[in-house]
Parts: structure tokens; sequence; C-alpha cells
């Protein structure tokens, strides 16, 4: 009981969430629906979907769904149009720098443009920790945000955009941006990095491979993602996944496991890319063949990031023509070994275009890298999901799994640019219907 001198209690309004998701009880049957269900098998048609709330309570022939046993339940006509999970971008820096008002624009679009979760690679974690809130409240609308905090060996901090996402403390201090060493304690950076409210660590360069490792058990014993380049200059890309990350990025970095070069930071990567490629396109693909099947028994997955090459190209004259080709080497090789691969993009449009970032990565991965389009798909709903470690939350349309869904108007398994006819996105039962985006 308050004393009789405390102060009154100030009321207060807390912000309003049009976007928030559905509470359980809100029932929502999505009825004539064809549905692709994330794993790559064709599209079931003539079924309906049943929602609770945030999450997925059936999924069934529509001649099984009689509206006197869900009484109360709104249902929505999809009239044959096709149901995939949520699309997820898997590489996404949108606090580099940070800008709240460039954030939220972007974070709506990839909304209204099919994506119901992202991973931050890291960046201003203080500015992303409260998207996240607010896309999760449904303040704003925007994707679901699983954020990196980022570790490094402390020749990297130099570079500006760890300036960039320090404001107001010293960059490789920050603990969502902390330069590591032989002498640092793992044990404390991991736990600092976990207050920030990351579910990872990104490990990005200048380190050695027993670092690596050592940086990957420690996460994991604390029960964090390890995301990492797939070269951790000087450690070459083998032993990045022999460390034990769960996702490696960059398909491109994969041609220096053929590489006698080791650069000795991520600085000089590129002072001998020219030759690193040629030797891949070169190699029989036998020379490369127990590299991805490790990848595949280890379960790491591959975050290609591939249209961000053509869009703004990270390799100096000579190796920049190579570019495509290497990449296109890698995505076959790790096809062909079943290694799983999802659809980050590492970087964001325009604010003028209409489409998020994701639809070109898409693109490009079909009509570039020659991935069928029921692979694609696949690598951005259940590969995307996996990449997070969430595949029991979403990634497939099953029941017990959060309502994330993409409504599209024609079926993206035939031609991949059928995801941009977009009837609704929903997010945690939530109906975004793409005219009102």
């Amino acid at each position: 009981m308050a004393d009789r001198d405390d102060p009154p209690v100030a009321s207060f309004t807390p912000a309003p969430t049009p976007f928030a998701p559905l509470s359980p009880g809100q029932v929502t049957v999505y009825r004539g629906a064809s549905v692709i269900d994330g794993t790559g098998a064709p599209a079931r048609q003539g079924m309906a979907l049943v929602t609770d709330g945030p999450t997925i309570t059936a999924v069934v022939p529509d001649s099984e769904v009689r509206p006197a046993d869900l009484p109360g339940a709104e249902t929505v006509d999809l009239d044959g149009a096709f149901v995939l999970p949520g699309l997820i971008d898997t590489h996404q820096h949108l606090s580099t720098p940070p800008n709240r008002e460039q954030a939220e624009h972007a974070m709506r679009r990839q909304l209204y443009g099919g994506v119901t979760a992202i991973r931050e690679m890291a960046g201003d974690l203080r500015q992303m920790a409260d998207l996240e809130r607010a896309a999760l409240l449904g303040e704003i609308p925007g994707p679901d945000i699983h954020s990196a905090a980022l570790m490094a060996g402390p020749s990297f901090f130099d570079d500006p955009r760890t300036w960039q996402v320090t404001q107001g403390t010293t960059p490789g201090t920050a603990p969502w941006m902390q330069a590591v060493d032989d002498t640092t304690d793992l044990r404390v950076a991991v736990a600092m990095a976990r207050g920030t409210g990351a579910v990872a660590i990104k490990i990005y360069a200048d380190l050695e491979p027993a670092l690596v490792a050592a940086i990957s058990g420690e996460a994991h014993r604390q029960g964090m993602r390890v995301w990492a380049h797939a070269a951790v200059f000087p450690a070459k890309p083998a032993e990045v996944v022999a460390a034990g990350v769960d996702v490696v990025s960059h398909a491109h970095l994969l041609a220096y496991h053929l590489a006698d070069a080791r650069p000795p930071a991520y600085k000089n990567q590129r002072e001998h890319l020219t030759e690193v490629y040629q030797r891949f396109l070169d190699a029989p693909a036998d020379a490369v063949g127990a590299f991805f099947a490790e990848m595949r028994r280890r379960g790491t997955i591959l975050d290609a990031t591939a249209s961000v090459m053509a869009r703004a190209p990270l390799s100096p004259p000579g190796a920049e023509g190579l570019a495509r080709d290497v990449l296109k080497r890698v995505i076959g090789h790790a096809r062909r070994a079943g290694v799983a691969i999802c659809t980050g993009t590492d970087y964001e449009q325009p604010p003028d275009d209409p489409w998020p970032s994701i639809h070109d990565e898409l693109d490009y991965l079909v009509n570039v890298m020659g991935m069928p389009p029921g692979e694609v798909v696949r690598a951005a709903t259940l590969s995307g999901a996996a990449a997070l470690g969430r595949v029991s939350e979403m990634g497939t349309i099953r029941p017990g799994k959060l309502a994330n869904l993409l409504v599209v108007a024609g079926d993206p398994h035939e031609d991949i640019g059928h995801l941009r006819r977009i009837v609704m996105t929903v997010k945690r039962g939530r109906r975004h219907e793409r005219t009102r985006g």
C-alpha cells in the first residue's frame, strides 16, 4: 500500500499499436488457397488455413472446414491465390549508419513487400532494439528483427563504419561492437553482447582460426547463434566452417578456400583477388568437393548475397569480370552438395523504389545464378528460418507456427516474378494489404 505522503502515480497513455499481432481468440479462416508450404513441395490447391491470433492452427482441404465449427471466425476468400511463408531477408544493415526515419521507411516497404523477418547483421543495436520492439508490438509496420553483435580483431576498428554505429562511445568497446584478442574474457564479452538484445554474434574480421573457434564455442554455450563472413582473414573458409559457425555470408569469399594467399587482415583481401578467382574457376570440381560436403555435414548455411555483387561490385579491376562466374560456381557446388542457401541482400533499395531488395536477390538467384524458382522460394523461407535458428516458429506453413504469410496472385514456382504480385502480407496474424502499403 502506498504511503499517504507518496506522490500520486501519473497516468499515461501507451503508444498506439495499429499494426499489432492479433490476439488469441481472434480467428481467421483463409479459404480457397493454393498453399506453398516452404519445404519445396508443389502447391496444394483448394486449401484452407485457420489462424488463431498470431498462430496457424490448421492447414486442411477447404471441404473440411465448416463455418459452424468456427463460430465468430472471420473468413477471407483468397479465390485460388498462392499462399507461402513470409519472406526472410538474412542480411540487412538498417542501422549502418543509424537513421531512424530511413529505417522505418525501409521496414514498412519490407513488410508490404512480403518480408516478415530479417537478420540485422550488426550496426547500432541501440536503435535496432527500439525498432525491434516497435515492430513486434505493432507501433510501426515492419518485419521481426533478429540482430547480431559484432566481434572482430582490434585492427579492424579504424574502419569508419565502426564509428558511425558507436557514436557516443569508443569503437571496439561498445557491447554491440567489440574488439577481441587472445586476452579477451569471452565469457564476459558474449554476455555483454547478449545484453544488447542481440541473438547472435557476427564474427567479422582480423581474427586467427583459434579465436574464431573460441568465440563460436562460447556464443553457443550461452545460447547465441554465430554468423560469420565466409572468410575472417586471416582465418580462411575451411577454418571458419570448422569453427562451428551456423551461417557464412558472401559466397564469393569461398573462392579463398583454394588460395595460396592468406590475407593478413580484412583490408588486404582484394590485393590478389584476380589470381584467387581464376584459380577457383580453373580448379576441378573434386578440389572443393570435400569442403562443401563438410558444410553440408555440419549444417552450415550459405548466405550468398549474390545480387549485391552486381549492384556494387566488391572486386578490383581484373577480378570484377570474374566475380559473377565465381558466384555461379560456388552456388552450383553448394547446391550439388546439399548445402542450404538463404536469401540475404546486404543492401536496401533507394527510398523511391516500391520494392525491398530481397526481390532483386530472388530474381538474381533464378535468372543469373540458375537456381530453380522452387529452390529459391525455399531459400527465402525455410532456409531463412534455419539461419535465424527459428524453424520451430517460422519458415513453413504448419500448425503451431507463426501466421507469417505472403499471399500472391501467381505461382512463384513457375515464375519467381510472381512474388511481386502481392495481395497481402500477414504477420503474426495481422493482415497488411498491399494496396494500403
